[in-house]
């Protein structure tokens, strides 16, 4: 499995990961909504540099002229709610690509059963046969919600790419889902940070995304 880290290639991604992890500026969403979606364009351009092109030949006001264009644009799938913003990133990129959504959440935890459990609950995808797809989910802590949402689009299409972006990832993580999707993936990040507490959450990460880009669930 391919991984880009951004953090190692872009030092002013840095600048807005800074911004994402730090608590006395979190309390801002807007500016945090904002962070995660310039770190998705930032991944985005990263990314479209593995995809194909070919030339198109266009007039200007003073010549005829040849330039490289995408030859298919990818499909851009989220994963519900905290991906909506790092979602926008990659379509302000991708502007003319398709989209895609899963709902997943995890089930609470109990004295008698603390494993992360996954409930895949909503599925709206175009046709994904042949067609280069990305997922972006910002936060890859256990891995368990994507590896569930991969299989679950493998079972039903038959990509040619897969991509999966976040903006954070746990080694953890990043490792499971080496080792359980039977599928070529390259995987793109911001950063990879090294362990998850007893509750799954990513250290030092950045706490829940979804609370703090829309509010507190119940």
């Amino acid at each position: 499995m391919k991984v880009f880290e951004l953090n190692k290639h872009n030092k002013l991604a840095n600048h807005y990961l800074a911004a994402l992890r730090d608590v006395s500026v979190q309390h801002d969403r807007l500016h945090f909504r904002r962070n995660l979606e310039r770190l998705g364009e930032m991944i985005a351009y990263e990314l479209a540099k593995d995809l194909e092109y070919q030339q198109k030949e266009i007039t200007t006001p003073l010549a005829v002229t040849e330039v490289d264009v995408l030859k298919h644009q990818p499909v851009i799938i989220t994963i519900l709610r905290a991906g909506v913003p790092f979602y926008q990133g990659f379509m302000n990129v991708f502007e003319d690509a398709d989209s895609g959504f899963f709902g997943a959440y995890r089930l609470p935890q109990t004295k008698d059963n603390q494993k992360v459990e996954i409930e895949m609950g909503y599925e709206a995808v175009p046709r994904l046969d042949d067609r280069e797809i990305v997922i972006c989910d910002p936060m890859l802590a256990s891995g368990k919600s994507l590896v569930k949402a991969i299989d679950q689009l493998l079972a039903k299409h038959k990509p040619r790419k897969l991509h999966v972006a976040s903006v954070i990832a746990a080694a953890p993580g990043v490792e499971f889902l080496k080792k359980s999707v039977n599928f070529p993936i390259s995987f793109w990040t911001a950063a990879i940070d090294n362990k998850l507490d007893d509750r799954s959450y990513i250290v030092p990460g950045l706490g829940d995304a979804g609370d703090l880009c829309f509010g507190p669930k119940e």
